[in-house]
C-alpha cells in the first residue's frame, strides 16, 4: 500500500487554501457590485403621457370657470293684496309686453271694500256740496248786514254834515249837531265792526271747506287704492321680455309681496362665472373676458366682484360686449376666461397637473437615453394652460406634465 508523503499534503493544503481564498475574493467582490447595482427604473408607455417642451416668449396669465348667462333687466312682479290665484294665462318662456296678463287673483273682500269706498267718496261729496251752499247763503247774509250796516252809517254822516251846516247858520241847535255827530260815530264803529266780522267769516268758511275737502280727498285716495288694488288682481308682466318663473298654482292662496313671477330682458344679458377662490386674488373690476356660450365667443369687461366665498368660489360679473351668438339665452351654462395680464418675455411651459404657484414642485425631464429624471422646478406665475418657470429648466427641455404621483418612490423612469 502506498503511503503519502509529508511534501505533497503539504502542498495540496496550500492549494485548497488559496482555491477557497480565491473564491471568497470573488464573491465577495459580486456581492459589492450587486450591492451597489441601481433599482431598475419602471417602465411607462411614453403615449400616455403629456410632453411639453420649455419655451420662451409671452405669456398671457388667465383664470377660468364656469357659469350662467343672467338677464340685466329682471323683474319679479308682487303681489300688492291677499288673493287667490284664479288662473294662470301664461307659462315660463312666453314672450311677454309690459301690460300683458299673466295670471289673475280673485278677492271678494276687495270688491266689496272697493263698494264700500266708492259710497263713502259720494256722501263726503254730497256734504260738501251741502256745506258750500249754507256757507255761500251765510255768506251773503252776513254781506247784507254789512252793507245795511254801512248805508246807515253813510246816512248819519251826511245827517251830522247837513246839522253842521245849518248850525253854522244857527238854523240848528248845537244840541241836534251834537246828537247827529254822535249817532255818525256809532254808526261808523259798527261799520268798521261789521266788514271785520265779514272778513273773519270769510277766512272761517274757507278753513272750514278745506276741511270738508280734504275729507272728500282722503275718501277719494281710499277708492283709488282700492281700484288700484282691484286692478293689480289681473297681474302684468311689468316689463317686456321673457316670463321664466311663475312660483304659484291654480287654487293657491298669496299674500302681499309674496312673488307671483318672474319677466326678464332676453336681449340684454352678462355672464355670472364663478372662480376658484385660491385663483381670484389677482382679478380686478375692468379687466377684459371672454365667454364660451358652446356655441361662440363673446368679449367682455369685469365689473363686479362678490366680496363672500360660497362653495370654495367667488362669483364674478361679466359686462357683454360682444354680440351674443344664436341660442344665447337666461340660465345657459358658460365658460368664462379672465385675463389678468400679458407678460412679454418668460420661460414658460404647460401647466403641469400638481402645480401650485410659486412653489417648488418635482417633474420628470425626458434625458437622450429614453429615461425621464425628477428634477426640482420653481414655478411662477400661473395662467389656465401655462406657468411661468423661474429655475430648474432651460428652453428646449421636455418634462413630463401629466400626473406622476404613482412613481413618487422613483427618481427616474424608464419611457416605453
Amino acid at each position: 500500500m502506498d503511503i503519502a508523503k509529508p511534501a505533497n499534503l503539504r502542498r495540496n493544503r496550500i492549494r485548497r487554501a488559496a482555491f477557497a481564498t480565491a473564491g471568497l475574493l470573488v464573491l465577495g467582490a459580486l456581492s459589492y457590485v450587486v450591492f451597489n447595482l441601481k433599482p431598475a427604473a419602471p417602465g411607462i408607455e411614453r403615449n400616455t403621457l403629456y410632453i411639453d417642451n420649455v419655451k420662451r416668449g409671452p405669456l398671457v396669465r388667465e383664470v377660468r370657470g364656469t357659469g350662467v348667462l343672467l338677464p340685466e333687466d329682471t323683474r319679479w312682479i308682487p303681489a300688492t293684496t291677499q288673493g287667490r290665484v284664479e288662473r294662470i294665462i301664461l307659462r315660463p318662456g312666453t314672450a311677454v309686453k309690459a301690460d300683458t296678463v299673466v295670471l289673475e287673483l280673485s278677492n271678494p273682500q276687495l270688491d266689496q271694500e272697493v263698494q264700500d269706498a266708492a259710497l263713502k267718496l259720494r256722501a263726503a261729496e254730497a256734504s260738501l256740496q251741502q256745506l258750500r251752499v249754507q256757507a255761500n247763503n251765510d255768506y251773503l247774509q252776513q254781506q247784507a248786514n254789512a252793507a245795511a250796516i254801512a248805508g246807515e252809517f253813510q246816512k248819519a254822516r251826511m245827517q251830522a254834515e247837513m246839522n253842521e251846516a245849518l248850525a253854522a247858520e244857527q238854523l240848528v241847535s248845537l244840541l241836534s249837531l251834537r246828537q247827529a255827530k254822535v249817532e255818525a260815530e256809532q254808526l261808523a264803529l259798527r261799520n268798521d265792526l261789521a266788514q271785520q266780522q265779514l272778513a273773519t267769516y270769510e277766512q272761517s268758511l274757507s278753513a272750514r271747506l278745506a276741511v270738508a275737502q280734504s275729507e272728500v280727498d282722503q275718501v277719494r285716495a281710499v277708492l283709488q287704492l282700492r281700484q288700484r288694488q282691484r286692478g293689480e288682481l289681473q297681474v302684468r308682466a311689468g316689463l317686456d321680455g321673457i316670463l321664466q318663473v311663475v312660483p304659484v298654482e291654480v287654487g293657491q292662496q298669496v299674500t302681499p309681496g309674496a312673488n307671483l313671477a318672474r319677466v326678464a330682458d332676453p336681449s340684454r344679458l352678462k355672464a355670472e362665472v364663478r372662480i376658484p377662490e385660491t385663483q381670484a386674488k389677482d382679478i380686478q373690476i375692468g379687466q377684459r373676458a371672454s365667454v364660451d356660450t358652446h356655441n361662440g365667443l363673446v368679449t367682455g369687461i369685469v365689473n363686479r366682484i362678490d366680496p363672500s366665498v360660497q362653495n370654495g368660489t367667488i362669483t364674478i360679473d361679466v359686462t357683454l360686449t360682444g354680440t351674443l351668438p344664436k341660442g344665447a339665452v337666461p340660465d345657459l351654462s358658460i365658460d368664462g376666461t379672465i385675463e389678468l395680464e400679458r407678460l412679454a418675455d418668460v420661460l414658460f411651459v404647460g401647466r403641469p397637473s400638481v402645480a401650485q404657484e410659486r412653489a417648488s414642485i418635482g417633474l420628470f425631464k425626458l434625458g437622450a437615453n429614453g429615461e425621464a429624471i425628477r428634477v426640482p422646478v420653481q414655478i411662477g406665475r400661473m395662467s389656465v394652460s401655462l406657468v411661468e418657470v423661474v429655475s430648474g429648466l432651460a428652453v428646449g427641455d421636455q418634462v413630463v406634465l401629466s400626473d406622476m404621483s404613482a412613481w413618487d418612490a422613483h427618481d427616474r423612469v424608464r419611457l416605453q
